[in-house]
């Protein structure tokens, strides 16, 4: 794997090494693992914040619900749900 040096407060460096330690993994893992989470909850606060914004142009949220219900629609395709293999 490779790796580079990122700077970090040695608070920081601490508590990752205390989750690593009690996790039992690499710091590294701890570090990747902590970005992915803030990087996914901040696509989902990006999108709870759009959504919100949708709600408040009557316009908008309107096309968007109408859209959802013609989405809806393929529900009844009468397919089973199977999962998704590549």
């Amino acid at each position: 794997m490779k790796t580079t040096a990122v700077r970090v407060t040695p608070e920081t460096r601490d508590r990752a090494h205390e989750v690593a330690r009690r996790q039992g993994v690499p710091m590294v893992v701890v570090l990747e693992r902590a970005v992915k989470e803030y990087q996914e909850r901040l696509f989902w606060e990006e999108v709870d914040r759009t959504y919100g914004e949708a709600r408040q142009d009557e316009q908008a949220w309107r096309e968007e619900t109408e859209e959802r219900a013609v989405w809806d629609a393929t529900l009844l395709d009468g397919l089973e749900d199977e999962p998704y293999e590549e």
